[in-house]
Protein backbone atom coordinates (compact mmCIF):
# COMPACT_ATOMS: atom_id res chain seq x y z
CA UNK A 1 0.00 0.00 0.00
CA UNK A 2 1.61 3.43 -1.30
CA UNK A 3 0.52 5.67 1.63
CA UNK A 4 1.56 8.55 -0.87
CA UNK A 5 -0.39 7.61 -3.00
CA UNK A 6 -3.37 10.28 -3.19
CA UNK A 7 -0.98 13.17 -2.57
CA UNK A 8 1.66 12.51 -4.93
CA UNK A 9 1.08 15.76 -7.08
CA UNK A 10 1.06 17.66 -4.20
CA UNK A 11 4.43 16.83 -2.67
CA UNK A 12 7.34 18.60 -3.01
CA UNK A 13 11.19 18.60 -2.70
CA UNK A 14 10.84 18.38 1.43
CA UNK A 15 8.60 15.84 1.16
CA UNK A 16 10.91 13.81 -0.72
CA UNK A 17 13.53 14.90 1.18
CA UNK A 18 11.84 13.73 4.35
CA UNK A 19 11.01 10.51 3.08
CA UNK A 20 14.22 9.58 2.24
CA UNK A 21 15.11 10.03 5.99
CA UNK A 22 12.57 7.98 6.88
CA UNK A 23 13.96 5.18 4.24
CA UNK A 24 17.33 5.56 6.02
CA UNK A 25 15.94 5.56 9.72
CA UNK A 26 14.53 2.11 8.76
CA UNK A 27 18.01 0.59 7.59
CA UNK A 28 19.56 1.86 10.79
CA UNK A 29 16.73 0.75 12.83
CA UNK A 30 17.68 -2.89 10.80
CA UNK A 31 21.16 -2.28 11.79
CA UNK A 32 20.84 -1.84 15.57
CA UNK A 33 18.62 -5.19 15.44
CA UNK A 34 21.72 -6.59 13.95
CA UNK A 35 24.03 -4.95 16.11
CA UNK A 36 21.90 -6.62 19.11
CA UNK A 37 21.41 -9.94 18.02
CA UNK A 38 25.74 -9.73 17.48
CA UNK A 39 25.82 -8.49 21.03
CA UNK A 40 23.84 -10.63 22.72
CA UNK A 41 24.82 -13.64 20.70
CA UNK A 42 28.81 -13.28 21.53
CA UNK A 43 27.74 -12.38 25.26
CA UNK A 44 26.13 -15.45 25.76
CA UNK A 45 28.92 -17.60 23.79
CA UNK A 46 31.47 -15.53 26.56
CA UNK A 47 29.23 -16.76 29.30
CA UNK A 48 29.48 -20.26 28.17
CA UNK A 49 32.86 -20.33 27.35
CA UNK A 50 34.51 -18.37 29.82
CA UNK A 51 33.22 -19.08 32.64
CA UNK A 52 32.76 -22.67 35.23
CA UNK A 53 29.99 -21.72 36.72
CA UNK A 54 26.25 -22.54 36.63
CA UNK A 55 24.29 -19.48 36.74
CA UNK A 56 26.45 -18.46 34.64
CA UNK A 57 26.03 -21.20 31.91
CA UNK A 58 22.37 -21.12 32.07
CA UNK A 59 22.12 -17.05 31.36
CA UNK A 60 24.93 -17.73 28.70
CA UNK A 61 22.59 -20.21 26.56
CA UNK A 62 19.57 -17.72 27.36
CA UNK A 63 20.91 -15.03 25.64
CA UNK A 64 22.10 -17.60 22.79
CA UNK A 65 18.47 -19.07 22.71
CA UNK A 66 17.00 -15.58 22.29
CA UNK A 67 19.04 -13.28 20.42
CA UNK A 68 17.94 -15.17 16.79
CA UNK A 69 14.45 -13.39 17.54
CA UNK A 70 16.06 -9.88 18.11
CA UNK A 71 17.19 -10.80 14.27
CA UNK A 72 14.39 -12.29 12.51
CA UNK A 73 11.84 -9.76 14.52
CA UNK A 74 14.36 -6.88 13.25
CA UNK A 75 14.17 -8.39 9.50
CA UNK A 76 10.62 -8.71 9.76
CA UNK A 77 10.03 -5.32 10.65
CA UNK A 78 12.36 -3.99 8.11
CA UNK A 79 10.56 -5.43 5.36
CA UNK A 80 6.92 -4.66 6.96
CA UNK A 81 8.10 -0.68 6.80
CA UNK A 82 9.84 -1.15 3.00
CA UNK A 83 6.64 -1.97 1.87
CA UNK A 84 4.45 0.53 3.39
CA UNK A 85 7.26 3.41 1.95
CA UNK A 86 7.48 1.96 -1.28
CA UNK A 87 7.17 4.85 -3.67
CA UNK A 88 6.89 4.66 -7.42
CA UNK A 89 10.20 5.59 -9.21
CA UNK A 90 7.84 6.98 -12.51
CA UNK A 91 6.23 9.54 -9.88
CA UNK A 92 9.84 10.41 -8.86
CA UNK A 93 11.25 10.86 -12.57
CA UNK A 94 7.75 13.11 -13.14
CA UNK A 95 8.59 15.50 -9.90
CA UNK A 96 12.28 15.76 -11.16
CA UNK A 97 11.09 16.40 -14.75
CA UNK A 98 8.94 19.09 -13.40
CA UNK A 99 11.42 20.71 -11.63
CA UNK A 100 13.91 20.76 -14.68
CA UNK A 101 15.93 18.34 -13.40
CA UNK A 102 16.98 15.16 -14.61
CA UNK A 103 15.89 11.51 -13.01
CA UNK A 104 17.87 9.99 -10.47
CA UNK A 105 20.83 7.97 -12.07
CA UNK A 106 20.55 9.67 -15.40
CA UNK A 107 22.37 12.74 -14.22
CA UNK A 108 24.79 13.77 -17.14
CA UNK A 109 28.57 16.13 -16.52
CA UNK A 110 27.69 19.19 -18.02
Amino acid sequence: MDNYQDFRNEMILRDYLALDRTILANERTLLAYLRTFIGTFSAGIAMVKLFDALLTNIAGYIFIAVSPFFLVFGIIRFIQVSKKMKINETADNEINQAAGGSPPGNRSKA
